[in-house]
């Protein structure tokens, strides 16, 4: 109960964001993220006829619309933010009310008058984890998915690789040693520990891609929230490193021809961009060389929504080794 306690504690700010507007409008707009539930949903008439759907987390509610588009006889749509007015006339204006029950609740502490067939939620946050609605989910799932029932999207899979970005390093860390003449360096020692969210340009990777952490919304527990994961990751070219980068990938597994989509650098622009953990020191590597370590990523203990991420990496080069072990605050 007390992982599920720190969970519920969540501040009125992370909930009132999500009433403006704009943040919808970028989300809606994310041709690779709403395109991607349409297909999922859309593409799959079978799965949704006459079915009971659980929307957790419904923004304005256009998943929800999709639903019943796909033939859907009852959609729950849940949210927290005041942005459930809305989408309750959004609903009314497009002839959906009959179908569709707008529920302004936290919905890891409302009840539902019976199970559902199928959940539907868009959880993901920046580095998938920071901020998301994953829990909300878990806790919805084993309380109101009947057995058998289908989650959208059901798999998620955490990436890494490194690149060179010493440009853009030196713009935005190393801008602190000399500003106006003025000693800052100070503030870039903080500033290390904050991973950047930006995009990432795909020639600036210098490696190869390794999947970190695998997430299956069947079966995972909120106490898999935390994770801590080896990984082994090979050179492909001769340059510098500057940073670590991940991302994720998505999956709809239920679907008659599987619907999956990336955050990465190699795919289209996403509104997750990709998070950047910039390394102190800057390492020479060759192809084929190796650099190893291990990420830890532990939900905050007054936070749970952000995120404490420890990454170590151990490198052994011709032009020289790094053994360090960085924390990042994804806050």
């Amino acid at each position: 109960m007390e992982i599920i306690n720190k969970m519920n504690e969540q501040s009125e700010y992370y909930w009132n964001s999500y009433a403006h507007f704009g943040i919808h409008e970028e989300m809606i707009k994310d041709r690779v993220r709403t395109g991607s539930y349409h297909r999922a949903i859309c593409s799959n008439p079978k799965l949704f006829q006459d079915k009971v759907v659980l929307d957790v987390g419904c923004g304005t509610g256009i998943l929800s619309m999709f639903c019943v588009k796909a033939g859907a006889k009852k959609v729950y749509a849940v949210d927290y933010s005041d942005i459930i007015g809305h989408a309750r006339q959004i609903v009314k204006d497009n002839g959906m009310e009959d179908k569709i029950v707008c529920i302004k609740a936290k919905a890891e502490e409302m009840e539902l008058p019976e199970k559902v067939d199928i959940i539907i939620s868009e959880w993901m946050g920046y580095f998938l984890l920071y901020e998301s609605m994953l829990s909300a989910v878990i806790v919805c799932r084993d309380k109101f998915l009947k057995p058998g029932g289908l989650i959208f999207p059901d798999r998620a899979i955490i990436n890494i690789a490194f690149i060179e970005d010493a440009d853009y390093k030196k713009q935005k860390l190393d801008f602190w040693d000399n500003v106006y003449g003025f000693n800052m360096s100070c503030i870039k020692k903080v500033a290390y520990r904050e991973p950047l969210v930006d995009v990432v340009d795909g020639k600036a990777v210098v490696s190869k891609t390794q999947p970190v952490y695998t997430l299956d919304l069947y079966t995972i527990k909120l106490e898999d929230l935390d994770f801590h994961s080896n990984f082994q990751v090979e050179m492909e070219r001769d340059d510098y490193v500057h940073a670590l980068i991940a991302w994720f990938d998505i999956e709809f597994n239920a679907c008659a021809q599987p619907v999956r989509f990336s955050t990465g650098p190699f795919s289209k622009y996403t509104h997750w961009k990709q998070t950047v953990f910039y390394l102190e020191d800057v390492l020479a590597v060759s192809t084929n060389d190796v650099i190893s370590g291990s990420m830890k990523a532990s939900r905050n203990a007054n936070h749970p929504r952000e995120y404490d991420i420890q990454i170590q990496f151990d490198f052994d080069g011709a032009y020289g080794s790094l053994h360090v072990t960085h924390n990042y605050d994804l806050r």
